[in-house]
């Protein structure tokens, strides 16, 4: 399995904002991607850092995604974000997802 993450910042008072985007625009995305497993995303007590990791079924189903559908989730998500989002990406180490 391989993960994808991504550290966000977003503007002041964006988090419902973020929240409700991701969920109608980008969540229907993901799962039509070959690979997609899960997601998981969480802030921080202010409401401006959010990371949000992707689980994939292998490195090359992640880097399609990264690199034919993700500039559009940015740009879907331009109007809450301060900044460019940060991704790291690996080999999953240890997971409960089956």
């Amino acid at each position: 399995m391989y993960a994808r993450n991504v550290s966000i910042h977003l503007k002041p008072n964006m988090l419902s904002d973020y929240t409700r985007t991701f969920e109608n625009d980008v969540l229907p995305l993901l799962r039509k991607q070959n690979g997609f497993k899960d997601e998981i995303a969480f802030s921080g007590s202010d409401g401006t850092d959010v990371t949000a990791i992707s689980l994939w079924d292998n490195k090359a189903n992640a880097e399609a995604y990264n690199n034919n559908i993700y500039p559009d989730v940015v740009k879907t998500l331009a109007r809450v974000l301060d900044g460019t989002p940060k991704v790291q990406s690996g080999e999953v180490v240890n997971s409960t997802i089956h």
